[in-house]
């Protein structure tokens, strides 16, 4: 299946752009998201921290994500 997968902030520079499609064999957790694309982006080991949405929500962990969901990377915020 392939999912797209939408950066923002510094995690558009690390995924190269604000968009990026990746090919999953099946059905993935966020976790499991997260080791695959830590292991393609590594420069994503490197951030404080940094969040996955799933359909407009922060997902937790365990929480499976399908080709018909939209996905984010939402990196750490600072304010002031």
């Amino acid at each position: 299946m392939k999912l797209k997968i939408l950066a923002f902030g510094i995690t558009k520079d690390i995924l190269g752009g604000a968009e990026k499609e990746i090919e999953l064999t099946d059905e993935i957790t966020v976790k499991d998201l997260k080791t695959k694309l830590e292991s393609e982006f590594s420069e994503l080991k490197r951030l404080r921290s940094y969040f996955i949405a799933v359909d407009d929500e922060y997902a937790e962990d365990n929480q499976v994500i399908i080709s018909t969901n939209e996905v984010a990377i939402i990196p750490p915020v600072s304010g002031g």
